[in-house]
């Protein structure tokens, strides 16, 4: 029987990238179906194009279904769902509302019913062989210390409600595992390609970026606070590399890893290494974070800055993401983690080349 790979998140950048990886690494062979909501049909239609061309698939090798995750059934017509529940043998949910600020009704509806409603469906195909689920390393809430794979314990509180819904989500992935063959995939912070540096939104470690760029005109730049913290930030094409890897590996099957970096710098470090890149110069005095916090409660502020408030949050909390499953079932297989140094470089000319481009940055309130 012919494989069929069944996507959420289209055309959003991890998920193009991510089929084009189980392409690759299955030949070129089975049929590809990805979800998408109605508005966003044309510029799906654009990326499967290309994703056709790339290679040199036939047409009807890759079919867009409409629909929504918020919707139960996921909004599929009946008659194409009855092929889909024959047909469909892995299952990718990559779909979710990925922003620190989100509001905690929307962060729900999306992440929380939109998953359970993609396990309800899944549970009536009939011939799955393997469902992932990307959650994130950040389930951990404010939980602190060595953080391990096989550990979904409620945290104290969470730093927001992306956190939050997604904790709430991986639960209810975790419950099925007894019935269903589940991968559960927790990445870290992902940023762009360690190459190239691509990535098509600049959040996460990008805030950084755009603090330092726009206070560049400054005699000098201080650093921001002061922290034995560690930020967990890994590559996309790492992330998708181990994700293809693993979920057509047995290994893989009812466990959940950590596609987190092993050994992870300093908050003070990787600012430093951000701002000589994109500045040539290097940090001078220091912002206390509670000053630094303070000033982002003005949107104003935010906005000239181009950081959300919550990203703050991450520069003090001391969780360290044991990523040990991982990397060993990644073993043999020649996937690792790059170093977060080597790929600085592209990731600051790819931000400098498009920083202006208004489709990049993310919308600050």
């Amino acid at each position: 029987m012919e494989n069929g790979y069944f996507f959420t998140g289209f055309p959003g950048f991890i998920c193009n990238q991510l089929i084009r990886q189980v392409l690759k690494q299955n030949d070129g062979q089975g049929k590809v179906y990805a979800l998408v909501l109605p508005k966003m049909a044309a510029s799906a239609r654009v990326e499967k194009n290309a994703i056709i061309k790339d290679f040199s698939m036939e047409p009807d090798s890759f079919e867009i279904v409409e629909g929504d995750i918020s919707k139960q059934g996921l909004g599929i017509a009946s008659q194409l769902n009855a092929h889909l529940q024959s047909a469909v043998t892995h299952v990718f949910h990559l779909a979710a509302i990925y922003d620190l600020a989100v509001p905690k009704d929307t962060a729900y509806f999306v992440n929380v019913s939109g998953t359970n409603n993609v396990n309800q469906w899944v549970r009536g195909l009939k011939q799955l062989i393997r469902y992932t689920y990307f959650s994130t390393a950040y389930v951990a809430g404010r939980r602190e210390g060595r953080l391990y794979e096989d550990e979904l314990a409620r945290p104290p509180a969470f730093k927001n409600f992306y956190e939050e819904t997604k904790y709430e989500a991986e639960v209810l992935v975790d419950s099925i595992k007894n019935y269903i063959p589940v991968t559960i995939i927790r990445p870290g912070i992902v940023k762009g390609h360690s190459k190239t540096g691509e990535t098509i939104k600049f959040d996460g470690p990008y805030f950084i970026m755009n603090f330092i760029d726009r206070l560049r005109f400054m005699p000098f730049l201080p650093r921001l606070g002061k922290s034995d913290a560690v930020i967990n930030l890994v590559p996309v094409d790492y992330i998708i590399e181990a994700t293809a890897y693993l979920s057509f590996n047995d290994k893989g099957e009812g466990k959940t890893y950590h596609l987190t970096d092993p050994n992870p710098y300093k908050v003070t470090d990787l600012y430093e290494m951000i701002m000589q890149e994109l500045t040539k110069k290097r940090p001078k005095g220091t912002i206390p974070l509670g000053v630094a916090k303070a000033g982002l409660q003005l949107s104003a502020l935010r906005r000239y800055l181009g950081v959300e408030k919550e990203a703050l949050e991450y520069f003090t909390w001391l969780g360290f993401f044991d990523c040990s499953h991982a990397q060993d079932d990644l073993k043999g297989s020649g996937i690792k983690c790059p170093d977060f140094k080597d790929g600085v470089k592209p990731m600051a000319d790819f931000y400098l080349k498009n920083k202006h481009e208004p489709n990049y940055q993310i919308k600050i309130e």
